[in-house]
């Protein structure tokens, strides 16, 4: 194993993440707030080593999966344990498990928090906060390749490695072009989405914000009511309209800039990501017509909102959709296991290995038929591979058998069986809130360490898609 270069990569990582830290010092001098110094620290803490690691030189530029899939993995995980470090050094939060999992939750997008009150943090804690988000969204990895050349030799295997879907197409003939095109539009929907709040009467620190929490698909706010704290039919407008969009492949939005305006109408996964949002809106609107006896329009305002902030994972809320009935709320449990589409920031299992599992069933029972049929599994006109295949299936049953084994140590530490379950389904989802204890106005501060060390794990798996991470922790890969 090239050991050098992860080091040199880890070092560069910590580096990065020093100089993500500086709008938050700035914004804390602008404010004069107490958490100037500790920004000050850690990002000397994280810069000096930073530093001296990278200056480690590599001389083998032979790369191959090991050291892709070892580099995704410790980046997150020390991207992770040094972004806890504000909290811990501010106060804000006192412990280091609470740290990590809101660091976690925070680069993962998950959303998920420990913190009961989010309203008396200072602004720069504020921001590190759901800056996360943004830097998590994308992927720290795909920004270090954007930023720094230097690990062209790296490229593609760290980019298989981060990049969520069952295939790892590249949009353009390189992997460094991919990876800059797709920051270039991560930052155009960010930019348009942070101009529309502010037309929409957001102030300006809060449109970063939300902005930051809507194109990550992450869900952290500065109010404890999320978005229902604003009341406003446009900011809601706002972004559901980014978080649906965020959901999305990013690749056919570099599509659409390129010219091919087609290019959602021919994606089969986007037709059943957009037909999923539109009957789970339609069956919740109606039960809360006729359960709750709300008005057609607010029945429709409240569930548009909750279905696109559940099947995106990002996890914002207006309205506490722990209270709804039992119908709407199995509805949007399904929803934190379909999540958004393969290649977006959003989490969970996504559409395309639905739409690849049913095809394979399909083609099972087809088969029972007609033994000697050959019949290939699509979507649209392309074949998908019988390896491909294969690795969702397997991929399926991991996440499954992740997500039972978790509820069950999770319920074994207290908490009832809707609390225990949703809590790993939005944890291992990259979703945030969960229903009953930890539901959208509440939080996850109630559950002990281990319970927190266990699905901080989760969010880990989620958003590197299993893989990566079982194959680093397994006792083959480092001999």
């Amino acid at each position: 194993m090239n050991r050098n270069l992860i080091i040199r990569t880890l070092g560069l990582v910590l580096i990065c993440e020093a100089g993500a830290m500086l709008p938050s010092f700035f914004l804390a001098l602008y404010y004069r707030e107490p958490d100037l110094l500790p920004f000050l620290y850690s990002i000397l803490l994280l810069a000096a080593p930073g530093f001296l690691l990278a200056l480690v030189r590599v001389k083998n530029k032979d790369v191959g999966y090991r050291e892709g899939f070892a580099i995704a993995t410790m980046t997150w995980l020390v991207t992770a344990a040094c972004g806890s470090i504000p909290f811990l050094l501010s106060g804000s939060l006192t412990t280091f498990c609470d740290a990590f999992f809101e660091s976690m939750s925070g680069f993962t997008t998950t959303g998920a928090s420990v913190i009961p009150d989010v309203e008396i943090l200072p602004h720069g804690i504020l921001f590190w906060r759901s800056f996360t988000h943004f830097l998590g969204g994308m992927g720290t990895i795909v920004l270090i390749l954007a930023l720094i050349p230097s690990l062209k030799v790296a490229a593609t295997q760290l980019y298989k490695a981060e990049v969520p879907g069952p295939t790892k197409s590249k949009v353009l003939p390189r992997i460094l072009q991919t990876t800059r095109q797709l920051w270039k539009v991560y930052m155009l929907l960010t930019a348009a989405e942070v101009i529309l709040l502010l037309l929409a009467g957001m102030p300006l620190f809060e449109s970063f914000i939300h902005t930051f929490g809507s194109v990550g698909t992450g869900g952290f706010s500065c109010k404890n009511a999320s978005i229902g704290a604003y009341n406003s039919l446009a900011i809601e407008c706002i972004v559901m309209f980014f978080m649906i969009i965020c959901g999305m492949n990013f690749a056919l939005h570099i599509g659409i800039m390129r010219g091919n305006f087609k290019a959602y109408l021919n994606d089969p996964e986007t037709r059943l990501y957009l037909g999923i949002i539109a009957i789970s809106v339609s069956l919740i609107a109606l039960n809360q017509v006729y359960a709750l006896n709300n008005t057609v329009e607010e029945a429709i305002r409240s569930s548009f909102f909750t279905v696109s902030s559940i099947i995106t994972t990002t996890g914002y809320a207006t309205a506490d959709f722990d209270r709804w009935p039992e119908f709407s709320k199995i509805i949007l449990l399904l929803l934190m296991f379909v999540g958004g589409c393969a290649g977006s920031t959003a989490g969970a299992i996504k559409n395309v290995r639905f739409l690849i599992l049913f095809k394979s069933a399909a083609r099972q029972i087809l088969k029972f038929l007609h033994p000697h049929a050959v019949v290939p599994v699509r979507l649209g006109r392309e074949v998908v591979p019988d390896e491909v295949v294969e690795n969702v299936q397997t991929f399926f049953f991991l996440y499954m058998l992740i997500f039972g084994a978790s509820t069950l140590y999770i319920s074994s530490l207290g908490l009832d069986l809707v609390s225990a379950a949703s809590s790993v389904a939005a944890t291992l989802g990259n979703i945030g809130p969960g229903l009953a204890l930890v539901g959208p106005m509440t939080n996850f501060a109630s559950l002990p360490d281990s319970g927190k060390l266990l699905l901080s794990f989760c969010m880990l798996i989620g958003r590197l898609e299993i893989y990566t991470v079982l194959v680093v922790f397994s006792a083959r890969f480092w001999r």
